[in-house]
Parts: C-alpha cells; sequence; structure tokens
C-alpha cells in the first residue's frame, strides 16, 4: 500500500483512510516521516488485536506509540483502524478516547 501513496497524493488524495499499522509497510513513524506533510493519517489503533483482546494498558500504550510517531506537528486522527466491533470491551474504548484526550493536544500557536 504504501508504494501506491505517492500516486494517491498526485491525484489528489490528502487522507489516508484507513491507517492499519501492522500492515506491511505501514508503521506510523515511518508514514510521518514521508507523507506527514503531505498527508493526514485517520485510524492507526489496531482493530484486531489490541482493542478486542489487549488489556487497558495495551490500549493505552498503542495510543501514546501512535502519538509519538505521527502526531507531532498535527495530520492525526486518532482512532480504530476500522469500526469497532461488539467483542470490544467498553474499559478499552473508554482507554482509547480517554488517552487520546490526555495526550493528543497539539500546541496552540
Amino acid at each position: 500500500m504504501s508504494s501506491l501513496l505517492d500516486d494517491f497524493i498526485d491525484v489528489g488524495v490528502d487522507i489516508l483512510n484507513p491507517v492499519q499499522v501492522r500492515a506491511h509497510g505501514m508503521d506510523a513513524a515511518s508514514l510521518k516521516k514521508r507523507y506527514g506533510k503531505r498527508l493526514v493519517f485517520w485510524g492507526g489503533i489496531d482493530s484486531q488485536q489490541v482493542l478486542p483482546s489487549g488489556t487497558v494498558k495495551d490500549v493505552e500504550n498503542e495510543v501514546a506509540h501512535l502519538i509519538k510517531n505521527a502526531g507531532s506537528g498535527g495530520g492525526l486522527v486518532i482512532c480504530s483502524v476500522h469500526n469497532i466491533q461488539a467483542d470490544v470491551p467498553e474499559d478499552n474504548v473508554l482507554a482509547l478516547y480517554d488517552t487520546a484526550r490526555k495526550l493528543g493536544r497539539y500546541p496552540l500557536i
């Protein structure tokens, strides 16, 4: 997928949704470094393993990792990669949003 992003940008795409960070070539730090000035990243919180099967701490760590690696300078919409399914514990959903709210603030200029 990441090999096509330059072509997508050339035809006017400015938001990448979803950002499936566990797919080959789609890690947050690499995407941000290469495309961060040209694309907004939407997603990034693993909805296949971390949200349904992880602990609250796993979710908090996932959010913190994403913010650290793709949030600098803006251009990140923190949310699950895909729709949150019924098997995701409520505490994990709350951890996603609470951690994003706590750590994901951009400084006002």
